[in-house]
């Protein structure tokens, strides 16, 4: 028995207990949406799809301060009781501005959308904080590498919304109780992240690089390439539904559904190796070895999605997508070059690369332009896959020559 305590622990204080953690919590975020889809129906669900979107816009901020506190934690850890001060007070203002920001916006969000009332706007106004404060508290548990602590967050952001936004619909299925849900869920493991981030702090050294400003100033930086990245991981869809007719747009979004599953099913290598990307002595060594490990999990992804085509389709959508079945290997290879396109972001994030940030929109400069030209989902679907081949193979060519120079 103490044997089998000690594995547990050994694993729950590992990556491989982050994975499991970030796996639950995903499987819990989709559960969310299927129980939301059945019980309020697609009239209810459409407002309730529409405003989870917009949480994942508002949500580049979350990532963009998760990002800037685990790098500078990781590169400059005898500052981290300075870091995590100034993370902190940026967090606070930035979640308090885009709340602020939010509210006024809820009238058009509510106007654009066509929500039944404005409350389900403002909810997602409320749901704005939270969320946004959950990018500081846990991007320090990843810079200092509490892989249990953030393991714990990780599963507070998921189980929650699924349990509180089930109960909610049931008991009334309307966007606003859905969204409701959604709000009270994202405040738990906010809670739960200001006791793990309670403890004491040894004072240690103070420097002019980790003051408000240029902390600041990094996490927009950050958020504007997470933001570009997001902007290109969903730009075929909104083309596709306007270049394409709307059974090919419908076939095209339900393909994107393994897509987005591949994206996020390595999710866990990112937020495992980001630190150490952060530091000079292993960033190299651990871009390649994630890259392999991600790829490996793309060629899998892929070969299932091509051998066991017909299982894949249950997820998919079932029958009515079935044109899109011989296909979906496409789609997978898709959803492998975004994970790893992804990865290399975040690398170029770790070393503070902005000037390779910027190919990132140029890319999604092509994929609207080029996929404006295509009258079909195959020539699309190719379109896209192409274009983020040739950015996957520019951002790695640039990241190992970068690497190859000494740090500053």
């Amino acid at each position: 028995m103490a044997g089998r305590t000690a594995r547990w622990r050994t694993l729950a204080h590992s990556g491989a207990g982050i994975a499991v953690a970030i796996m639950v919590m995903n499987v819990a975020t989709y559960s969310f949406q299927m129980v939301a889809a059945r019980v309020l129906g697609p009239a209810q669900y459409g407002g309730v799809a529409s405003l989870m979107a917009l949480l994942l816009v508002v949500a580049v901020a979350q990532l963009g301060l998760q990002a800037t506190a685990a790098r500078r934690i990781s590169a400059t850890p005898d500052h981290v009781a300075q870091i995590e001060r100034v993370i902190l007070r940026v967090t606070y203002r930035a979640a308090l501005a885009l709340g602020l920001v939010m509210l006024a916006l809820a009238p058009l969000v509510w106007k654009m959308l066509r929500l039944d009332s404005i409350a389900p706007a403002l909810l997602v106004a409320v749901a704005t904080v939270p969320l946004t404060i959950l990018g500081g508290q846990t991007g320090i548990l990843q810079g200092e590498r509490r892989w249990l602590a953030l393991g714990a967050m990780y599963l507070a952001m998921g189980v929650p919304r699924l349990v509180l936004g089930g109960i909610f619909i049931a008991v009334r299925p309307t966007e606003g109780a859905a969204m409701a849900g959604v709000a009270l869920s994202l405040f738990l493991p906010v809670v739960l992240g200001y006791f793990l981030l309670r403890h004491p702090r040894v004072p240690g050294e103070d420097s002019e690089l980790n003051r408000l400003r240029p902390t600041l100033r990094e996490t927009v930086t950050n958020s504007m390439a997470l933001l570009a990245f997001f902007v290109l991981s969903n730009a075929d869809i909104v083309i596709a539904r306007n270049t394409l007719d709307s059974h090919d747009a419908g076939l095209y979004a339900g393909g994107l559904i393994l897509t987005k599953a591949v994206l996020f099913l390595p999710q866990f290598v990112v937020v495992v190796a980001f630190p150490s990307m952060s530091t000079v002595d292993e960033r190299k060594t651990v871009l390649v070895r994630s890259l392999g490990l991600v790829a490996a999990a793309g060629v899998c992804a892929v070969l299932g999605a091509w051998a066991l085509a017909d299982v894949a389709m249950i997820f998919v959508g079932g029958d009515d997508y079935s044109d899109v079945q011989s296909r979906l290997w496409l789609f997978a290879i898709l959803g492998t070059l975004l994970s790893m396109l992804q990865l290399l972001v975040y690398s170029v994030l770790a070393r503070q690369g902005t000037r390779s940030a910027y190919l990132v929109w140029v890319a999604v400069v092509a994929v609207v332009v080029c996929g404006l030209l295509q009258d079909s989902l195959d020539g699309l679907l190719m379109t896209v896959i192409v274009i983020d081949a040739i950015l996957f193979v520019v951002l790695l060519a640039l990241s190992l020559w970068r690497l190859r120079e000494p740090a500053r």
